[in-house]
């Protein structure tokens, strides 16, 4: 399991965006497709890990 401040590291995002996503608040479109890669997904497996509103499914 990765943790938050890994996959922030990762994801080049801030712990803190990681922690808005995991509340269910909205990010930009380039966010989602830098976390999607950073856990090691494809990007067409976007719809696993977020939501049509693109809130964090996980």
């Amino acid at each position: 399991m990765m943790s938050k401040a890994e996959l922030a590291r990762k994801a080049k995002v801030t712990v803190q965006t990681i922690d808005r996503i995991e509340k269910g608040n909205d990010c930009r479109l380039d966010t989602k497709r830098k976390i999607i890669l950073a856990l090691g997904y494809d990007l067409s497996d976007r719809s696993s890990l977020f939501d049509g509103n693109g809130e964090s499914k996980k």
